[in-house]
């Protein structure tokens, strides 16, 4: 199991971000355009929160072991991972915030770390404690994004 807590990941894109992103203040349209994404991203890890807490599941994704419950209704109904949804939702923020193309490479990088070594790490733990449930959950719900799928 990855032992880095997803949001170290965000707050060290968000200090690539500063880094890569031209100098110089952002327009109006890009103030707007980036603090509607990054609300929508909080609600959506603030939905996903209360989620786990009606089912009394865990939302430490170091500890996949003591999750109790397969969750699969509010934001969970169109992604998987909506906690991750939404800390690219703040990367992706960010990144139009500061302008130019070069802050999107953290974004991806967080995408490809959470894609290859994160999720695949919970969802071999969840397909094991929750069998037949939890695949039947990942047939039908798209690992990022989408409609839920018959």
């Amino acid at each position: 199991m990855p032992k880095v807590p997803p949001p170290v990941y965000v707050a060290a894109g968000l200090a690539a971000q500063h880094l890569l992103a031209a100098r110089g203040r952002p327009t109006a349209v890009r103030s707007v355009a980036a603090g509607a994404l990054a609300a929508a991203s909080v609600y959506v890890a603030a939905s996903a929160v209360h989620a786990f807490s009606r089912k009394h599941t865990t939302v430490n994704p170091l500890e996949p072991e003591r999750t109790t419950a397969v969750v699969t209704d509010g934001p969970f109904r169109y992604t998987r991972n909506p906690m991750y949804v939404s800390m690219t939702g703040v990367l992706t923020a960010h990144a139009l915030l500061r302008g130019g193309w070069l802050p999107l490479v953290p974004v991806a990088a967080f995408v490809a770390a959470m894609d290859r070594i994160q999720i695949p790490a919970e969802e071999h733990a969840l397909a094991w404690s929750f069998g037949r449930t939890y695949d039947d959950y990942r047939g039908t719900t798209p690992r990022w994004l989408g409609p839920p799928r018959s």
